[in-house]
């Protein structure tokens, strides 16, 4: 660490306990799924929530450290809602010497015009706001965009997908986007809420609310799935860590997708899997609004 770097608010966690032990798990994501390359320039999606702000101090870390060169920019989307306090993330941004993008949009105005009578507000912002942060990768010249999704977020839209869209889905540690360009990362996978939120506090993170009119209500059916995990790990105390597994230790022979049939050889017959699926359902969209449509 170099001295400019002990005058930052955030080099007082660089040695804790708890950060250390996020790092780690960040890092072990990295090296699983091959995040992070040499020549890397990544936009990392901040919020103002605990979790974007968790991912890129993890990263910033990371990237001092590590063997590969890489660059990283922070992007906030502004949604337009009334009372979003921006000047509170670029303030973070300024202090801690990030390389940032704040990025002003009318999506208020375009989900007051365009959302029905009783729908969602979450299924339409995600979606503009991450037409926006595709965009504002490609012309801040970033390969890839880190999103701060974490464990929970993983299980918890795993069984989303299976309880009410029948689909055996979640989302991917990396992923192309649907734009061909951009890759999309999600470095928080091995990650469990509990920890993020407890390093926020320690480190007294400047979290800040959205203000869209229905921010601190979360999706009904998500939190009955936080409720049956929570309920479920009181007697299983490991079962996140194996729900997570189970994602990347599939057996296709043993599943009923009539796409997924092998020949005498072993070998998938069809590899082209999927293709009139549904949807995955993504943790910023409201499940009962899938349904609906």
């Amino acid at each position: 660490m170099d001295h400019s770097d002990k005058k930052k608010p955030s080099a007082a966690f660089k040695d804790n306990r708890l950060f250390k032990k996020l790092r780690h798990g960040v890092g072990k994501a990295i090296a699983d799924f091959n995040l992070i390359e040499e020549g890397d320039r990544i936009a990392v999606a901040v919020s103002g929530g605990k979790d974007s702000y968790t991912l890129l101090l993890i990263l910033e870390d990371l990237r001092r450290r590590a063997p590969v060169q890489f660059e990283l920019v922070a992007v906030n989307i502004d949604s337009g809602y009334p009372g979003y306090r921006t000047d509170i993330i670029e303030d973070f941004f300024k202090t801690n010497e990030f390389s940032y993008r704040m990025v002003p949009s009318n999506h208020y105005a375009i989900i007051k015009e365009k959302r029905r009578p009783g729908s969602s507000y979450c299924a339409i912002c995600s979606r503009l706001k991450r037409g926006e942060l595709y965009e504002a990768a490609r012309t801040l010249g970033c390969n890839k965009l880190a999103l701060g999704h974490h464990q929970d977020d993983f299980i918890e839209t795993l069984l989303l997908n299976q309880f009410f869209v029948g689909s055996l889905k979640s989302m991917s540690a990396s992923m192309l986007a649907d734009n061909g360009v951009t890759t999309v990362i999600r470095p928080l996978v091995y990650l469990a809420e509990e920890d993020i939120i407890a390093f926020s506090r320690q480190a007294e993170l400047p979290v800040v609310c959205c203000c869209c009119p229905v921010c601190g209500t979360a999706d009904m059916q998500r939190k009955r799935m936080k409720r049956l995990l929570s309920e479920l790990q009181r007697d299983i105390p490991h079962v996140k860590n194996s729900m997570l597994k189970a994602l990347s230790n599939v057996h296709p022979r043993h599943l009923l997708d009539p796409l997924l049939r092998r020949d005498s050889t072993g070998t998938l017959e069809n590899t082209d899997l999927h293709i009139n699926a549904p949807p995955a359902l993504e943790p910023d969209t409201t499940v009962s609004q899938q349904i609906q449509d």
